[in-house]
């Protein structure tokens, strides 16, 4: 079963946004043909405030309805954040008693043949370089709990526009942004066990080196030996926004 209808407001926002994507940035789009029949469970690196956007126009244009776990104080906003609830976005309230409920439509929505995206850091990366930082195993826990495949993406790119954590937007000259989707990660040999601490931090690790691989094939660098974690006392120093992101070959 394949749910890839987008509703009234999802095709809203597309007819609104999408022309001016189009229009301010270059597209390397590749690895759509790893998106399996039905449900499953879309995993990304997070480098902008912009990628959520850049990374839609990625999914629509593939027939996929992007549908995110997502901050609700996003989706609490009076006149954008009820748009987007409309557009069947998962509200996350974290460290609260209810923050259980987005798992568990997060599950509903991939067992009906939904594709949920997920950021597994759960914010922008904090490394300095910009490489995915340490996942949360929320991903992990969807694709496990479904039996649905978990595809790791990685983009690139956004991060020019707007850099991680800056107001100022940089539109000249236009920027290419990059998506690649690799295949789902292999989580067979973890399915149908319990869904311990170590055997969800296993999964996630899997993940989050697969998104990193994509990353790296993307810029043509190596990955790092080491991936740091928002409890890392490096991570408390956000990426220096005012250094100008190096440039990559467009492949």
């Amino acid at each position: 079963m394949s749910n890839r209808k987008m509703n009234r407001a999802l095709r809203f926002l597309r007819f609104v946004l999408r022309p001016i994507l189009m229009l301010l940035t270059k597209r390397d789009w590749r690895g759509a043909e790893n998106f399996p029949d039905g449900g499953f469970v879309l995993v990304a690196n997070h480098i902008s405030h912009l990628d959520p956007f850049t990374f839609a126009h990625f999914c629509i244009d593939h027939g996929i309805p992007p549908r995110y776990l997502a901050k609700a104080t996003v989706l609490d906003l009076p006149v954008v954040g009820r748009l987007f609830r409309s557009t069947g976005q998962i509200p996350v309230y974290r460290g609260t008693a209810t923050a259980a409920g987005a798992y568990s439509a997060a599950v509903e929505a991939v067992n009906d043949g939904a594709c949920i995206i997920i950021y597994p850091e759960g914010t922008i990366t904090r490394d300095q370089n910009l490489w995915p930082m340490g996942g949360k195993t929320g991903a992990a826990r969807v694709a496990l709990a479904t039996g649905r495949p978990v595809v790791p993406a990685a983009q690139w790119g956004a991060h020019e526009v707007l850099a991680p954590y800056a107001r100022r937007v940089s539109l000249y000259p236009r920027k290419t942004v990059h998506v690649r989707a690799g295949p789902p990660v292999d989580l067979d040999d973890l399915r149908g066990q319990p869904p311990t601490a170590e055997l969800l931090a296993e999964a996630t690790d899997r993940i989050m080196d697969a998104i990193a691989a994509e990353l790296a094939d993307i810029r043509r660098q190596p990955v790092p030996s080491e991936r740091i974690s928002l409890k890392d006392p490096r991570a408390r120093q956000r990426p220096n926004t005012r250094r100008k992101p190096r440039k990559t070959k467009e492949s």
